[in-house]
């Protein structure tokens, strides 16, 4: 299995180059980004974060004072605006109660600590914490997503019922511990996905990666 995802990682990495993700400006950015990619598409959430910049929102400070009805408003292109609002506004709660705002506080705790920690906030799930995780705090934990999904499972290395924590496990089990790998991987996987490893149809004719095996 190591064997495998190295090879993956290499093929990927050689036809694609470094992604250099996530594209924020801050941590804060990377945050708000993760919980508003949630079942939408990341250019629906370009629109979104852009409305905050306009509307000079995105700090902690504003959108923790900004109404959360205002908020939904500034969201609307990331689509489900007004749960999402709710759900930025838990995680600002959970971020000023816990550590005054400040991801300098939060980045001391241990991994297990913080994962369990966003996780207990509404509206986080593992993807999302895992995104604020890493990509955030930089902190040495894999994302897993549909396309992490799509593309080992039609490369045969793990099922349809693995759940979250089980394929999470693959990678962190069989790769070095290191942040900007997991960083970089995760990034490969999605661009692959996107632009040749597609839901509805597969193109395997230039694929890195070559034929799938499903």
């Amino acid at each position: 299995m190591k064997a495998d995802l190295l090879n993956i990682y290499d093929g990927l990495y050689k036809h694609f180059g470094p992604q250099r993700w996530w594209p924020a400006d801050s941590a804060f950015e990377v945050a708000v980004g993760a919980i508003l990619t949630q079942n939408t598409s990341w250019t629906n959430v370009e629109h979104a974060i852009a409305n905050l910049k306009k509307a000079r929102c995105l700090s902690f400070r504003k959108m923790r004072r900004i109404d959360e009805k205002k908020l939904a408003s500034l969201i609307r292109p990331a689509g489900y605006y007004n749960i999402k609002a709710r759900r930025l506004k838990n995680f600002l709660k959970f971020f000023d109660r816990n550590y005054g705002g400040s991801f300098k506080r939060m980045k001391s705790k241990s991994v297990f600590s913080l994962r369990r920690e966003l996780l207990s906030v509404n509206g986080i799930g593992p993807e999302t914490a895992d995104s604020i995780l890493l990509y955030a705090l930089g902190k040495p934990v894999f994302v897993v997503d549909a396309y992490t999904r799509r593309i080992m499972s039609r490369h045969s290395l793990l099922q349809a019922k693995d759940g979250y924590e089980t394929i999470q496990g693959i990678f962190m089990d069989n790769l070095p511990n290191n942040t900007g790998l997991f960083n970089e991987y995760h990034a490969l996987l999605v661009r692959c996905a996107k632009e040749l490893c597609k839901k509805k149809k597969e193109n395997c004719r230039v694929c890195p990666l070559g034929e799938t095996q499903t």
